[in-house]
């Protein structure tokens, strides 16, 4: 899908400036500029993910949550995505993309072919990434975040052809994200005792930038977002579960804390836009 609507990006941005090569504005690679953008975005892959646990409430989540008599209770395993059904034979959907929409700001100069600047970004987009763990009850457990809004502050390198311009990017990025968590599991209580819904991060990339003349720029790139990305803590209690279900186990009968392994979440995104140079 990412190579398909990057293609469909350089394609039509191509498309776009051919028309008007003969009117093009070579020197536009100098000074103020705001612009729009949209583009498309997916999540990272991420097969290896797995849930931790802590059972003995000290902040590791390195233990294992066993059964009664001694087996491990979440070796059906886990997958990337969100499950199915309660079993790990249902399997998981793969993490949906999104789409990108936003709004850009930068400055540029021009030394020779060489141009270096500055840019701010703002977008909204909706890109999941989910991960879950299957226990032998059988359940389903699934952590979602979904990154909402992106803000980001980045340099610019490129070098000038012409109406075209190649260039390299990348600084620091900030994003917002909607944490949820559901489970088949309807015994046990769970309650979210620590959630953070933004990270900060970085993002890098490239494109391409043609000039139409009259101030008037398009443009096709790819970005990569790097984000902190924290789990949620979800604390599982007995509920309505006997004492012998393997997250309330003696000696530690409070419950058991549960999170998400990966830290960092990461999303590929391909846009087309255009600028206004003043």
């Amino acid at each position: 899908m990412i190579r398909t609507v990057l293609l469909s990006a350089v394609a039509l941005t191509a498309l776009v400036a051919t028309p008007t090569l003969a009117q093009s504005d070579r020197e536009a690679w100098t000074g103020p500029y705001v612009g729009v953008f949209g583009g498309y975005g997916d999540a990272n892959d991420d097969e290896d993910e797995r849930l931790g646990f802590d059972r003995n409430l000290d902040g590791r989540y390195g233990d294992t949550v066993v059964t009664g008599a001694g087996a491990n209770a979440f070796s059906p395993g886990f997958c990337g995505g969100a499950a199915n059904d309660p079993t790990a034979a249902g399997g998981c959907d793969k993490d949906a993309g999104g789409t990108e929409a936003g709004v850009r700001m930068g400055y540029d100069w021009r030394f020779g072919n060489i141009v270096a600047g500055v840019v701010g970004e703002y977008s909204v987009t909706s890109i999941e990434d989910s991960v879950t763990g299957f226990s032998t009850t059988p359940a389903n457990y699934t952590f979602t975040r979904d990154l909402e809004q992106v803000a980001a502050a980045r340099l610019r390198l490129g070098y000038a052809m012409g109406p075209a311009l190649v260039y390299g990017t990348g600084g620091y990025a900030y994003g917002k994200f909607d944490n949820t968590f559901r489970s088949s599991n309807t015994a046990n209580s769970f309650t979210v005792t620590s959630d953070s819904d933004d990270g900060n991060g970085w993002q890098a990339g490239g494109g391409v930038e043609y000039a139409l003349g009259g101030g008037l720029t398009v443009n096709g790139e790819y970005i990569y977002t790097s984000l902190e990305a924290d789990s949620p803590v979800v604390r599982v209690g007995q509920g309505t579960a006997p004492a012998t279900n393997p997250f309330v186990l003696a000696p530690n009968t409070t419950g058991t804390d549960m999170i998400r392994s990966n830290g960092r979440f990461g999303a590929h995104q391909v846009r087309i836009g255009m600028n206004y140079r003043f």
